[in-house]
């Protein structure tokens, strides 16, 4: 049973790249030609126009062998890394429909367009798109769409071009040559010899004696192609962390209309970064013209950055820089903006408790007031005591504030301990367990629900002015930090010191004062 069942892979065959290459840069044109390399010693042709394919001509074929059937056969010599450099530029202006853009040298291309064929009309829309386009930049291509990659690639070459709807890859591929499993040659040859001419042939057979005859790669290549093994594609280019992009139905080539696009992009991908609390930490912008050039544009940031008319006032300091460098061309029928690398971005705080935002927070605390009433307006003022629930206490946030010289000095010491971010109104008993009375608590009942202690701090001791027991004694706290094996945190404290405040056979009372977060 197949392993794939939601992703769609086109595949691109430029089956005359390198005649194509040599037609473009030609002045004039030529119909018919070949291209030859030195293989194995000899002159052997590697590519040939439709018009030589008439006369006969094969590729693999001798230079000597065709020149004594067409003397006057026109030669032209194989660039490898040309054809290499023109395959990586179409590989970028395919961009434009997925970003997920795999090479199949020498003369090929794998799209994962999963996901985003409806954006094109469809997928045999979105392939009679890529076809024309190719054929208008004077290409000649074959394309197929399918469940694989192997699929793909087999009806692209050996089938009949087109879309192979979903769930029929294997009924499309088995009736196809063995040479559409991406086979050399030779083992084609040996095959055929066997009596098997197409892929049903193999696949009905068992499958050790070719492994063992023809290594493993050929029943892999036979997987693949039927859907019984995943075969992801290599993107050429990283895959962006997020992007936004805009299509022309009429190229535009001013500055000012492409930065306007740019800001306006930053705007949907700020959109997307601020979901996530990310911020861009470098950005691209490729600028797709209607030739099929794609210029590529970069800029880092030295923090996450969150802003459309920063990254459009970036992307403005770039293209100055650059000048001729990026040309326009016949315009840009699409701009595509990217966050290659994203950062955390946490929301600031503007600094509403200082000084120069006194007056947005008085026009807040009377809005607020005006909604829900004065009274439910409140500001935690500091007192001067240990005591934690006390620590603090609320006043109407419009009451008026004492002068400074009425405010008593408290001061700070930052070598205090951490309190628990969450602190009760009135600290709650529980039924804890220690080891030795005035030793750190082992485990506690809160809630009715035990907790099994794994780690404990303290004690942090704080004498009490004012609480006293029935004798008129002052009862002293020590404060734990601990934390529970189901990850809960929280601030305990015991009342009375054991033997001196509490004698036995009485315990010292706990209690539970607040939770960290």
């Amino acid at each position: 049973m197949s392993v794939l069942s939601s992703r769609r892979y086109l595949s691109v065959w430029l089956r005359r790249l390198s005649t194509d290459r040599i037609e473009r840069r030609s002045s004039e044109p030529v119909e018919t030609f070949v291209v030859v390399a030195s293989i194995q010693g000899a002159q052997r042709i590697t590519a040939l126009t439709d018009g030589v394919a008439r006369l006969g001509l094969k590729v693999g074929m001798g230079l000597a062998d065709a020149r004594a059937r067409y003397p006057k056969l026109p030669v032209a010599e194989a660039d490898l890394e040309a054809d290499r450099r023109l395959l990586e530029g179409i590989a970028d202006w395919c961009d434009r429909y997925t970003p997920l853009v795999g090479l199949d040298a020498p003369d090929g291309l794998f799209l994962d367009v999963t996901g985003c064929a409806h954006l094109f009309g469809g997928e045999a829309a979105l392939a009679r798109d890529l076809v024309t386009r190719l054929t208008q930049q004077g290409l000649c291509a074959r394309v197929a769409v399918a469940d694989t990659v192997g699929g793909a690639w087999a009806v692209a070459r050996y089938g009949k071009p087109g879309i192979v709807p979903r769930g029929e890859t294997k009924a499309a591929v088995l009736p196809l040559s063995i040479a559409a499993l991406r086979v050399d040659a030779e083992t084609v040859a040996d095959l055929k010899t066997s009596g098997l001419t197409c892929v049903a042939d193999l696949a009905a057979r068992p499958r050790a004696p070719f492994a063992a005859r023809f290594g493993k790669l050929l029943l892999l290549h036979l997987d693949q192609a039927l859907g019984d093994v995943e075969e992801p594609i290599t993107p050429r280019l990283p895959l962006p962390a997020a992007m936004a992009e805009q299509r022309f139905p009429d190229p535009i080539a001013r500055e000012a209309d492409v930065l306007g696009t740019i800001e306006h992009l930053g705007g949907q991908l700020v959109t997307v970064l601020d979901r996530r609390g990310e911020g861009g930490r470098l950005f691209q912008v490729a600028l797709f013209r209607a030739d099929g050039k794609v210029h590529r544009l970069e800029i880092g940031t030295g923090s996450p950055l969150r802003d459309p008319a920063r990254i459009r006032r970036l992307f403005e300091e770039r293209l100055a820089v650059l000048g001729d460098a990026c040309d326009p061309g016949f315009g840009y029928d699409m701009v595509r903006l990217s966050a290659l690398v994203t950062e955390r971005c946490d929301p600031a705080q503007t600094g509403l408790a200082g000084s120069d935002h006194a007056e947005e927070l008085a026009h807040l605390v009377d809005r607020f007031g005006a909604r829900f009433g004065l009274n439910r307006v409140t500001r935690l003022v500091p007192q001067d005591t240990h005591i934690p629930e006390y620590a603090v206490t609320a006043v109407p946030a419009h009451a008026p504030r004492p002068a400074a010289a009425a405010m008593p000095a408290i001061e700070q010491d930052s070598r205090s301990t951490v309190r628990p971010l969450r602190l009760f109104k009135r600290p709650e008993p529980i039924d804890a367990v220690a080891q030795v009375p005035d030793g750190p608590p082992i485990s506690f009942r809160w809630r009715h629900i035990r907790h099994q202690i794994v780690h404990a701090e303290g004690p942090e001791r704080i004498a009490l002015e004012w609480w006293h027991d029935g004798q008129g004694h002052q009862l002293t706290r020590d404060y734990f930090r601990v934390e529970s094996q189901a990850g809960v945190r929280a601030w305990l404290y015991r009342e009375g010191l054991y033997d001196r405040e509490v004698k036995p056979p009485n315990r010292p009372q706990w209690y539970l004062q607040g939770l960290f977060a």
